[in-house]
């Protein structure tokens, strides 16, 4: 199995003290049952709506303050999920993207948290949650064209030694280690605040390996908490 050992700055966690989240690696056995994603980003549409997470609102509002503490403008450029779930209040569903996007993006809508998903195979040694210096280089497209940009000096972003690969915390992730179905070696971070129960981040990370596993029969997981207070 590979190995991934995420960290996170302190200089991140003294923003939002109840920082914690959930790393998953996964060596995927390759999907076969891809059907089963759609039916779980449709289910959590249905349930954001029908029977919502108790803290989500207060997550949300947590998140928002947690762009504001490295100053970001939460309304112009929000948390992914805050990104999500106004989609489903416009449009009351999300459209089918690719199979593991979909169905970290219904664990994502039902749990009210962050989810990143990434091609690990195309890290660059580790990855890391830190303060921006300003000078880092991200890579997106632009009018269909590759191009780079930087993030502004003290943003919260996550990197590796080639890179950002996320900005603004989890607002928006690079083309280079962008994630599908077909990649072999995968990484979830599912991440959360205090306003979030321990317990709910812990049955969000269950529900995303089982998800995966019935998707994908055979491949083999690995899942550590990090954060404050824990190595």
């Amino acid at each position: 199995m590979f190995s991934l050992s995420p960290e996170v700055e302190l200089s991140v966690i003294a923003l939002a003290p109840g920082f914690r989240a959930m790393s998953i690696q996964v060596e995927a056995a390759g999907v076969q049952h891809a059907q089963l994603a759609q039916a779980a980003l449709q289910d959590a549409c249905r349930a954001v709506v029908d029977h919502d997470v108790p803290w989500a609102e207060a997550h949300i509002a947590a998140w928002r303050d947690a762009f504001k503490a490295f100053g970001a403008k939460p309304a112009r450029t929000p948390s992914s999920l805050e990104a999500l779930r106004k989609r489903v209040a416009r449009d009351g569903a999300l459209p089918a993207i690719d199979p593991a996007v979909d169905l970290y993006n219904a664990i994502s809508i039902k749990y009210a948290l962050p989810i990143g998903g990434e091609n690990a195979a195309a890290y660059v040694g580790q990855p890391r949650l830190v303060r921006a210096s300003g000078e880092e280089r991200f890579d997106i497209l632009k009018e269909g064209e590759p191009f780079e940009e930087s993030p502004e000096p003290g943003e919260v972003i996550w990197r590796d030694d080639a890179g950002v690969t996320c900005r603004r915390w989890n607002w928006r992730q690079g083309v280079r280690t962008r994630l599908d179905a077909s990649a072999k070696q995968m990484w979830f971070i599912l991440e959360s605040l205090s306003e979030m129960p321990l317990d709910a981040l812990h049955a969000a990370s269950d529900e995303l390996i089982a998800g995966l596993e019935a998707m994908m029969p055979g491949s083999r997981f690995d899942k550590r908490l990090i954060g404050a207070g824990f190595s």
